[in-house]
């Protein structure tokens, strides 16, 4: 076996409650610039009301999904290997063989974590349970996530 000091599910969780407060910051903010960016575009063309409120939910929910799926993907695939939760814990993900990840497996982790929430967050609870503490997303992506001596 390895010689990988593992994340609990506690630190991780206590990560991605700093990370979702985060998002929702920036979503916030994001979503009141697109709506009113949108309501004085839709105003000036004489949109009914009724489309423009459907029009700006749904732009409002692609916005969170992209903005979520960048921020976790592009941090987790940096040098940093962290969100910004994370690297405040002092965590990190990695592949399987504590190697980096590219953007595109940090793409598929965050993506699987839909999963681990269809899941009624049992895939998350996973991470209690495992040997080497691993989310049902983690599993899927074949992803670890470790303390980080470098940060200590």
């Amino acid at each position: 076996m390895d010689n990988f000091n593992y994340a609990g599910f506690g630190i991780r969780l206590l990560a991605h409650v700093i990370d979702t407060i985060l998002l929702v910051v920036v979503n916030a903010l994001l979503g009141i610039g697109l709506g009113i960016g949108l309501s004085l575009a839709c105003l000036s063309v004489g949109m009914d009301s009724s489309i423009m409120k459907t029009l700006s939910s749904l732009m409002g929910g692609v916005l969170g999904i992209v903005v979520s799926w960048l921020y976790f993907a592009l941090m987790e695939s940096s040098v940093e290997q962290a969100t910004l939760g994370k690297k405040l814990l002092k965590i990190k993900v990695t592949d399987v063989e504590g190697q980096r990840l590219t953007f595109a497996r940090a793409t598929g982790r965050h993506f699987s974590k839909w999963i681990s929430n269809c899941t009624i967050l049992i895939g998350y609870v996973m991470a209690a349970f495992t040997e080497r503490h691993q989310a049902l997303h983690d599993i899927i992506a074949q992803t670890l996530v470790l303390k980080n001596p470098e940060q200590a």
